[in-house]
C-alpha cells in the first residue's frame, strides 16, 4: 500500500490487459500513488486499508468486477461515507462508468483530478454492496458461464453468445418476493432484476441512482429467446413488456421455493437461499463526467 492522499487502485489485467504502464503514468501525473493488485481479492484489501488510512481521493482502474472489490474494502473499513471514488474504465463492459459518464480512460483519469462530485446511493445485498445492480436468473447464470478467453476473444458479445445457450437450457427461478412496504410476489420467474443504476423497464437504460429507490423488476417466466440478446447486454426491458411485475422499493426479501439462487451483484456472483437487499441513499460520494444526468427519466 502507497502512502498519500491519493490513491489509484489499478487491476492491470482487466480487459485487455495492456493499460497499466499508460494508466499509471497518468494518475501519478495527478498526485495519484498506485497499488497494482496481483490476484482476486487484493482491491478489497487495498480498499481497506486506504479507509483506515484517512486517503480522500480513490480511484479505480478496472472494469465492474475491481469497483465492486473496492466498494467491498471501504464496506468493511466502514469508510464508505469517508472516500470520493473516481473511475477509470478498462473492463469489458464498464457498466458504471458509462452510466456516470466516463467515456475513456484519458477521461477517466481527468474526471477522477477535478470531476464534479455527486453522492449516490449504495445498495446492500445481504452484506455485500452494490452500485449498479443485483440481479437473478438466466443473466446471472450467462455471467457466470462466460469464460475469460470468450470474453478476450469477442468482449461484450461474448455475454450474448453465452447467453443464448443459457436461456435454452435455464429452468427458471421459484421465488417468494416482499418489498418492505409489503407488497408480494410468488412464482416462476424467468429472471429477478434489482437496479440501482440501471432502469429495466419502460424506458431502460440508466436509472436515478440519488433517488433513495431501486428499480425492481420480475420477469415471468416465459420463452427467453427474444430477451436475450437485450438482457446480455444490460438492456433488458426497453420497452412495455408483458408478464413484467415492477415496483421501486427501497428494500426486497427474496427467497428460493425449491434452492439457492444465483444472485450476480454487479458481476460478482453468490449464491443465496433467501437474500435481503436494501439501499443506502446517499452513502458514497462518486466523481462523474459532464455528461451525467442524475434523473434521467423523470416523471
Amino acid at each position: 500500500m502507497q502512502v498519500g492522499s491519493r490513491r489509484c487502485i489499478l487491476n492491470p489485467v482487466s480487459g485487455t490487459g495492456d493499460h497499466a504502464g499508460y494508466v499509471s503514468r497518468l494518475v501519478r501525473a495527478r498526485g495519484f500513488a498506485v497499488d497494482r493488485t496481483e490476484k482476486a481479492g487484493d482491491a478489497v484489501a487495498f480498499a481497506t486499508e486506504a479507509a483506515e488510512a484517512g486517503v480522500s481521493e480513490l480511484a479505480v482502474c478496472g472494469g465492474d468486477g475491481t469497483v465492486n472489490e473496492v466498494l467491498r474494502g471501504l464496506v468493511a473499513a466502514d469508510g464508505l461515507g469517508d472516500v470520493t471514488l473516481s473511475v477509470v474504465p478498462t473492463g469489458t463492459a464498464n457498466l458504471l462508468a458509462r452510466m456516470i459518464g466516463i467515456q475513456s480512460i484519458d477521461h477517466g483519469v481527468e474526471v477522477a483530478d477535478t470531476g464534479d462530485v455527486r453522492t449516490v446511493d449504495v445498495g446492500m445485498a445481504g452484506d455485500d454492496p452494490f452500485v449498479v445492480s443485483c440481479i437473478a436468473g438466466f443473466p446471472a447464470e450467462a455471467s457466470v458461464a462466460t469464460s475469460s478467453d470468450l470474453k478476450e476473444r469477442f468482449g461484450t458479445l461474448a455475454f450474448v453468445l453465452t447467453g443464448l445457450r443459457e436461456a435454452r437450457e435455464f429452468d427458471g427461478l421459484d421465488i417468494h418476493l416482499e418489498t418492505g412496504d409489503g407488497r408480494t410476489w410468488d412464482g416462476e420467474a424467468l429472471c429477478l432484476l434489482v437496479g440501482n443504476a440501471r432502469r429495466f423497464v419502460e424506458a431502460g437504460g440508466q436509472a436515478n441512482m440519488e433517488d433513495g429507490v431501486f428499480d425492481l423488476a420480475v420477469v415471468e417466466r416465459m420463452p427467453a429467446g427474444s430477451l436475450v440478446a437485450e438482457a446480455i447486454s444490460h438492456r433488458v426491458l426497453g420497452r412495455e413488456t408483458d408478464g413484467v411485475f415492477h415496483v421501486q422499493a427501497d428494500s426486497v426479501t427474496v427467497t428460493g421455493q425449491d434452492g439457492p439462487i444465483t444472485f450476480s451483484r454487479d458481476g460478482e456472483v453468490g449464491e443465496y437461499e433467501r437474500l435481503a437487499v436494501s439501499i443506502r441513499p446517499a452513502a458514497l460520494d462518486l466523481r462523474v463526467g459532464s455528461d451525467y444526468d442524475p434523473d434521467p427519466h423523470p416523471g
